[in-house]
């Protein structure tokens, strides 16, 4: 009897809800590597003897790459969760390892072509771990997604400095085994948890569920102060090969502390299924299942795929992928998207160079990218909780903070087309809070418009904008400008390789994008009055069943009965 409980109680620990959000962080963690682009971007440059037009080329085959992610929702629409996640270990290893070989030496040099092949195939691998973990969490706590989302992308957004960090102690400062490690610890880590990760339905009510998301923020938010700290410290001391292996185990210490707060909550809720079964929620009927009941009365004649399109139900319902993708609010947020990440990829993508025109140390134009990381990680968990907060006590609609985050991106790309002193560090911290601010926003605002039942397609639809506004911004915009800038300049890098020095390099093209991102800013204002009402309501009645509704109050008088005594 023992041992069939010690097999209850571990298939639970390893299955439960609580270790999956644990598992998602983990997966996460390691879902960033598309920001580490600049980092290795010169050593494909200089192995391979491109020039600034084809390294902007490649990084935006790598932020199409990123955001294509309509293949995985789609395909997670007909298969298990675990298949995701493995296509998305198997794309990331390959992609990566290839142009680990390529830049190494290791096989003939690849056709353009191909170099950008592989760098498309490695980012688009991040949409499956997104597919599979991110759609899985939100589904299972459908009203904590905001929250859910700004943790989850919070986590992708400290992925960037973790690695860093990890990359030094392993391999230390070579920058060409940064692309070998980012190919094959992802793909681990998504194939360690393909059991885990998966839909739950929800069997016990959790009053203090909101209290452990602010747990695991608390804890993540140990993490990126202790990881600003060690890169600003490395900064300025030479460290060895010991204290960049200290550095990296207490990060992972940080990293695995979640863990615990969700092993303990597993425990919790094993002893309450156990010893209160009254409290137990047999079956959650899901919201497809509440709205298919009335229909079970009578056979109902099959729909054309693009049946009603135009006929869309009122937000917050279920949506068809093609009533979404046809809808007036989608093409709102197409376009805020297109202008908003595409000019923030921009901007990321080139920090490098845009420091080594302005003439800054090269430690230091690391930092900066690290540090991205960090602002990134505030962008997210800032836009998932205090949207949340906002919208639920003042009724603030959410897409109020997105047309905010649009405004202040833009104030950052005018602080690079007219630098300052210290100018760089601002601009980075704006460009990076904002970009991490959009994607939680984003993906809660489709959730909450278009229903949760083809959410894997349509949150993937959502960000398919910005691969387009970064080859729009990043090739044929500050590419070819910053080129025909290093024209000028003979004897800098030589002819396959120049090199541009001073403000003119990208000061034109981040006055277009800064005046772009002015004008996305007041259209997204248009889908803040077209959602003022919907955000009024109680949008997640829906998916509370009277279960729920049983377990409140039972918890409601227990307080009270306490109270009393």
């Amino acid at each position: 009897m023992a041992e069939l409980q010690s097999c209850g109680l571990a298939r639970h620990l390893v299955t439960g809800r609580w270790t999956s959000v644990f598992a998602s962080f983990l997966i996460m963690a390691g879902a960033g590597a598309t920001y580490l682009f600049a980092v290795y971007s010169s050593d494909i440059k200089k192995n391979l003897g491109y020039n600034q037009t084809m390294l902007n080329t490649m990084s935006s085959c790598k932020d199409i790459g990123a955001s294509v992610g309509i293949v995985s929702g789609l395909i997670a629409e007909i298969t298990p969760t675990w298949f995701i996640l493995l296509l998305g270990s198997l794309t990331n290893f390959v992609g990566y390892f290839m142009i680990w070989l390529a830049v190494t030496g290791r096989i003939a040099k690849p056709q353009f072509w191909q170099m950008c092949l592989y760098i498309f195939i490695a980012a688009n691998s991040q949409n499956f771990a997104n597919t599979g973990s991110l759609v899985t969490c939100v589904k299972n706590f459908p009203e904590s997604r905001s929250i859910m989302l700004g943790l989850l992308k919070g986590y992708v957004g400290l992925s960037g400095s973790l690695l860093t960090q990890m990359y030094l102690a392993i391999y230390g400062d070579d920058s060409t085994s940064l692309i070998l490690f980012i190919g094959w610890l992802p793909a681990i880590i998504s194939l360690l948890f393909l059991y885990t990760i998966r839909e739950k339905e929800v069997k016990v009510k959790q009053p203090n569920e909101v209290s452990i998301f602010y747990h695991f923020l608390y804890l993540s938010a140990a993490l990126a102060v202790f990881l600003m700290a060690m890169t600003l410290t490395q900064q300025r001391v030479n460290f060895s090969a010991t204290a960049y292996m200290a550095s990296a185990i207490v990060a992972c210490v940080f990293v695995f502390l979640p863990g615990v707060v969700a092993i303990r909550q597993e425990v919790l809720l094993w002893k309450q299924i156990r010893e209160h079964p009254n409290d137990i929620i047999i079956e959650k009927l899901q919201p497809d299942e509440l709205q298919q009941n009335p229909s079970k009365k009578g056979e109902e004649p099959k729909k054309s795929f693009f049946a009603d399109v135009f006929n869309k139900p009122p937000r917050g319902e279920d949506y068809s992928i093609l009533q979404a993708i046809f809808s007036i609010d989608m093409l709102i947020i197409f376009i805020a998207t297109l202008v908003g990440l595409g000019s923030c990829l921009t901007a990321i993508d080139n920090l490098g160079q845009i420091g080594e025109a302005l003439l800054y140390e090269p430690k230091t134009v690391k930092t900066f990218v690290s540090m991205i990381s960090i602002w990134n990680y505030s962008g997210r968990v800032f836009s998932g909780f205090i949207s949340e907060i906002l919208l639920m006590k003042y009724k603030v609609p959410r897409p109020v903070l997105l047309s905010a985050v649009l405004f202040l991106l833009s104030i950052g790309l005018v602080m690079i087309a007219f630098p300052f002193s210290g100018s760089i560090y601002v601009a980075s911290l704006i460009i990076g809070f904002t970009f991490g601010a959009q994607l939680p926003l984003v993906f809660a605002i489709i959730s909450e418009i278009f229903g949760l039942k083809h959410y894997s397609t349509l949150f993937n639809c959502g960000q398919m904008a910005s691969p387009i506004g970064s080859f729009l911004f990043n090739k044929e915009l500050t590419g070819r400008l910053y080129d025909r800038e290093a024209k000028k300049m003979p004897g800098l890098g030589g002819e396959k390789n120049k090199v541009c020095k001073g403000v003119q390099c990208f000061n034109l093209s981040f006055k277009v994008m800064a005046l772009a991102t002015l004008i996305a800013a007041f259209v997204s204002v248009i889908l803040v009055v077209r959602t003022k009402e919907f955000y009024k309501g109680d949008l997640y009645k829906r998916y509370r069943g009277e279960s729920y509704i049983k377990v409140e109050e039972q918890e409601k008088k227990k307080d009270t009965t306490a109270a009393a005594k």
